[in-house]
């Protein structure tokens, strides 16, 4: 098959175009009918329909592309897939009821996905692109080739794995309120996120072996470790805007406000690595001063309840428990 060049030999006004259009369409559906089930399955399997795209249009079909890009296909095809089934069960995503009725609040959310989508594919849309695959490839098989896909299955096997437990443990009438401290979340709070950066930087170390051997030139060389801009803008992401900021301290402020189980959690975050996985019964002991450098647990995900809870909620909540013990002391006496 002759290779496709579409509007530029990077592929990437195509892609963005792809993107802007695959969601739109999913947007229309879910802003028309207040439907939250297919959000994230829109950004997972746009993943999925940009590297085939790009790998169809390519015309040359190396091992290195059919690998890069069928890792991002399983990537992006295993998380819509899981995300969808989690929302199926739940119903509705709590992320969305500030923004459901509102037309700009709600696309707004809708063209930050579409960002994330394109910058994340940009090393396997640059390594399918025409200006990359003229030049001689080498042999699939190379040091980084081998380190790229042993990361790969790492990160695959720590989100997979991760997101199972956390489903299987919280599904449990039992666990509800408990923290989730069973299998890879006694290594580290996040394994989904660890494993997902993990992923990324893995299929960006292949798509780069082109450049890195010497085989490209140019502008193209340039491209190719420049599409590490997708590994970086989803670490980002997770580390300073959609993940842990999310997760840490917001999840810490309600369960001290609210009494559960908080004693438990605060004692898990004092064992467990935020984020790197490393045995709890050295993580407990580590010095506060590398627990917040070299593990990646900064001071914007630390709660201080002096700082940061509402005191009149805590006050609110041990009055109605102090008035919950005395009515159960008088029925005991009665």
């Amino acid at each position: 098959m002759a290779e496709v060049h579409a509007l530029d030999d990077y592929y990437l006004a195509i892609t963005l175009l792809i993107t802007i259009g695959y969601q739109l369409f999913f947007f229309s559906i879910a802003f028309s009918f207040k439907f939250d089930k297919l959000t994230d399955f829109a950004g997972g399997t746009n993943f999925v329909v940009l590297a085939i795209i790009t790998l169809a249009f390519s015309g040359h079909h190396h091992a290195r592309q059919i690998v890069d890009s069928l890792f991002i296909m399983l990537w992006g095809a295993r998380l819509s897939g899981f995300l969808l089934f989690r929302i199926l069960k739940t119903g509705k995503d709590d992320r969305f009821d500030d923004k459901r009725d509102k037309f700009w609040s709600f696309l707004g959310f809708w063209v930050f996905q579409m960002l994330w989508v394109w910058i994340v594919s940009l090393p396997v849309t640059i390594l399918n692109s025409p200006n990359v695959t003229r030049f001689n490839q080498p042999r699939f098989g190379t040091g980084r080739d081998i380190a790229g896909v042993i990361l790969f299955v790492i990160g695959f096997l720590l989100e997979s794995i991760s997101d199972v437990q956390k489903y299987i443990f919280r599904s449990k009438p039992e666990n509800k309120g408990r923290v989730c401290d069973v299998g890879l979340f006694v290594w580290t709070r996040h394994p989904n996120y660890f494993g997902e950066i993990i992923i990324q930087f893995s299929i960006f170390m292949i798509a780069v072996s082109p450049a890195a051997y010497g085989y490209v030139h140019g502008g193209a060389y340039s491209a190719l470790y420049a599409s590490i801009l997708g590994p970086f803008f989803l670490t980002a992401l997770l580390m300073f805007l959609s993940g842990l900021p999310l997760q840490e301290r917001p999840g810490a402020k309600k369960r001290y406000e609210s009494g559960n189980h908080w004693e438990s959690f605060k004692t898990y975050t004092e064992r467990t690595s935020i984020l790197i996985p490393f045995p709890q019964q050295l993580y407990v002991h580590m010095p506060t001063i590398l627990k917040r450098t070299i593990f990646l647990e900064f001071p914007i995900y630390v709660f201080d309840p002096a700082k940061h809870a509402d005191q009149s909620k805590v006050r609110e909540r041990e009055a109605e428990e102090g008035n919950s013990g005395e009515r159960h002391e008088q029925e005991a006496h009665n």
